[in-house]
Parts: C-alpha cells; structure tokens; sequence
C-alpha cells in the first residue's frame, strides 16, 4: 500500500504562512484624514447624531404633507336586520344592505396650527442639523487627542530607546574606566541604576502605546483587535491664524449658536401652533363613488348609483377647560428658556474662544523654546561626557545630564501635541482653517 505521507507533508506545507515565500501582512498605518474617516464611519457618536437629523427631516416632510390635499378610497358593506321596512331594523339604514365604494379628496382650506407645526418641524430639522454639525466637530476634536496623543506615544517609546542605549553606552565608559582605575566603582554603581531606570521608562512607554493604541481603536475600527500604527506628522501643524479672523470665522461658523437660534425658533413656531388651537378650522371633503343597496352602477329602477358629493366643515373652539391657555403658556415658558440659552450660548462662544487662543498662543510659542532646550540638553550630554572621560566631571553630573535630555525629548513632544489639541479645541468653534 502506498504511502500517504509525503501528499500530507505537502499539504500542511501549503497551509503554512510562509509557503511561496509570502509574508504576514503589515500592521495598517493610519494618516489623520485615515483615522477621521473611518472616526466618522463607526462611532457612535455621530451615527446617532446623524440618525436624529434624518428623523427630523422626515417630521418635516409629514408636517408639510399634513398641508396638502390628500386622496384615499373607502371601501364598506353594511348589513342590517331585515323587518319588513325598506331601512330594516335599523331606522338611519338605507335597507338591509348598504355598499359603498368611494374615492374622496380631503384638504384643509384654513387650518392654523398645522401651518405653525410645519415652521416648528422645519426649526427643528435646523436644530438637529446644528447638533450634527456639532458632534461631527466634537468628533474631530476626539480623533485629534487620540491620534496625536498616539504620535507622540510612538515618539517616546523611540526616545525611551535612544535614552536606553545612551544609558548603557555611559555604563560601558565607566566600566572600563574602572578597570583602569580612572574612576570609582561607585561611578559603575550609579550609570547601572541608570540603566534600569532606562529600561523601566521604556517599559512604561511601551505600555503607553499600547494603551493608546487600544483605546485609539474603539472608534476607529468596527472588531476591537485591529492593529495599526499613525503617520507622524506632529511637525506639520497649521499656522494659528490671527485673532480677528478666528473671531470671524467663529461667529460665521458656530454651530452652538446655530443650534441655540433654531431652539429660539422652534419654540416661537411652538407658540403660534399652541395659539392656533383658540381658532377655527374650515376644510373640505369630495366623495365619488357608489352608496347604494346594490353593488351596480345603476338600481333596479335604472337610476344611476354612481355621483359625487362635496362636504364643508367648520370646526370652532369654544370651551376646553384651559387646555389651550395652559399649553400657551407652557410654550411661552419654553420660549423663555430658549432665548438664555442662547445669550448663554454667545457668552460661552466669547469666553471659549478668547480661552481656546491663548492656549493656541503659548503653546505655539513655547515650541521653539522647547526645542532649544532640547539642542542645549544634548550639547550639555555631550560636553559633560567629555569632561568625563577627561576625569572632570562626575558620575552624578552626566547621570543628570542624560535625565534633563530625556525631559527635553518629552517636552517637545507633549508641547506639539498640546499646539495640536489647541488648534483643534477652537476648529470646534471656527470650523477648519
């Protein structure tokens, strides 16, 4: 019997991810506009944001249709008990069978209050506009924290590294130093504890990352275990524009304000349809069609059972027990509410923005102070170095050399993500720019 080892060593080769010389695929890397895009596709945030603008919109369209004529049929059979007498036993009958097949047009010639119910869906559907464009900037604003606080968590693992093997390139100087007597084991002592002071930061910046990363993915991805990385590009932030345009830009574009107006002017709509209520409504109604004893076009004496008919209607309000001043009053009480959220809403876009640009300010101010530092911190690494392989200077001052360059590092990264954040807390009130 022949064997069958070989074909399944063959298979199981095949199967192996390294069969035909292929290669695992690489972890997705992210650019901003990535990371936005697919922000916008799965959360949650701006879905349901999203999903109350569309409900809005489609108040709106029932409102405005609630206006228009509006067509049906009408379709009955009315059987009554026969006693003798053309109605039967029940007198308003026309007999013991009644058919009716009808079509009719229903149309309201005066009517109020649905003409104040269409205004206050057509400012809502502005209002859940405003909110949408309000989660959508929210949601900006998220995705830039989390991405840039990913970039700069990249950013320090590389740091914690390079500040690793500058740790360790110091513990191999003085270990050999050492053994040629030039310095004291002490001098051994203190760049080792700074070796593994080294190592524990860079494994806290891993788990930084990592952390980052996690919490990155839970609006980006629509499966929780998707690996990725982000394209660094901390460096390339836009120029802060100048106040007066911001200010500009800020009472062009806000949608706080924009939400709170259409508040305003969904209630006002709201008073006019609760004042509607103390008036009359005219409409009316056009059948055609058959109401007959027989289901024919004509009767048994040759009389047509096919006409039309028209119906007029005056509804007039006279006594309801105060349900119409009561609910007045509430939609002025509403009104009321509505107008200081919106003096609240233009203080707080005032204050925000005066806050958000002086943030803006220092934070773009202090990056060149940060990245001098930085070149003065390696220079001073350097230098003191120097003066340490010429034995003068010590253990504890290159130590401290190395700890004021790794706070350097830190510095710069943590002052670009804060111009970063800055920026993007005040396109929450401008819009980009």
């Amino acid at each position: 019997m022949p064997s069958i080892l070989p074909t399944v060593g063959l298979g199981v080769a095949l199967l192996c991810p390294g069969a035909f010389g292929q290669t695992p695929a690489e972890p997705l890397k992210l650019t901003f506009d990535d990371a936005l895009a697919r922000a916008r596709q799965y959360s949650q945030t701006a879905y349901t944001a999203n999903i109350a603008a569309l409900l809005a919109h489609e108040d709106a369209v029932q409102a405005k249709a609630a206006l228009l004529p509006s067509i049906g049929g009408l379709s009955q059979f009315f059987y009554t008990q026969p006693n003798g007498t053309a109605s039967g036993v029940f007198v308003p009958n026309d007999g013991p069978r009644v058919y009716t097949e009808q079509a009719y047009l229903h149309g309201d010639i005066f009517n109020p209050e649905k003409r104040a119910e269409y205004r206050k869906a057509i400012a809502a559907e502005a209002l859940a506009k405003a909110k949408t464009d309000l989660a959508a900037r929210g949601l900006v604003a998220t995705v830039t924290g989390d991405y840039y606080g990913m970039a700069a968590a990249q950013r320090k693992v590389s740091n914690a590294e390079r500040s690793l093997k500058e740790a360790q390139d110091f513990q191999d100087l003085s270990e050999k130093q050492e053994r040629g007597g030039e310095v004291a084991r002490v001098d051994v002592v203190k760049a080792r504890l700074q070796v593994q002071q080294r190592e524990r930061d860079l494994q806290d910046a891993r788990a930084a990352l990592d952390k980052a990363r996690i919490g990155f993915a839970v609006i980006l991805f629509p499966t929780y275990n998707q690996t990725f990385s982000v394209v660094d590009d901390l460096d390339g932030a836009a120029k802060l524009p100048a106040f007066a345009e911001i200010r500009t830009m800020a009472a062009r574009n806000s949608p706080d304000i924009r939400a709170a107006e259409a508040a305003v002017q969904q209630q006002t709509s709201a008073i006019a349809a609760a004042r509607a209520g103390y008036m009359p409504t005219l409409s009316v109604d056009y059948y055609f069609g058959l109401q007959a004893n027989q289901l024919a076009v004509h009767n048994p004496d040759g009389n047509n059972n096919i006409g039309s008919s028209v119906q007029a209607s005056l509804d007039i309000p006279i006594f309801n027990w105060g349900a119409n001043r009561s609910r007045v009053k509430q939609a002025e009480l509403q009104l009321d509410q509505a107008r200081k959220d919106l003096s609240l809403a233009q203080r707080t876009l005032l204050s925000e923005m005066d806050s958000f640009y002086v943030e803006a300010q220092v934070a773009t101010s202090q990056i060149a102070s940060l990245r001098d530092s930085l070149t003065l911190s390696e220079e001073n690494l350097r230098l003191t170095r120097l003066r340490y392989t010429a034995g003068e200077s010590t253990a504890q001052e290159v130590v401290d050399a190395q700890t004021t360059l790794v706070q350097a590092r830190g510095a710069v990264d943590d002052g670009l993500v804060r111009y970063r954040l800055a920026l993007a807390n005040l396109q929450t009130l401008t819009g980009a720019f």
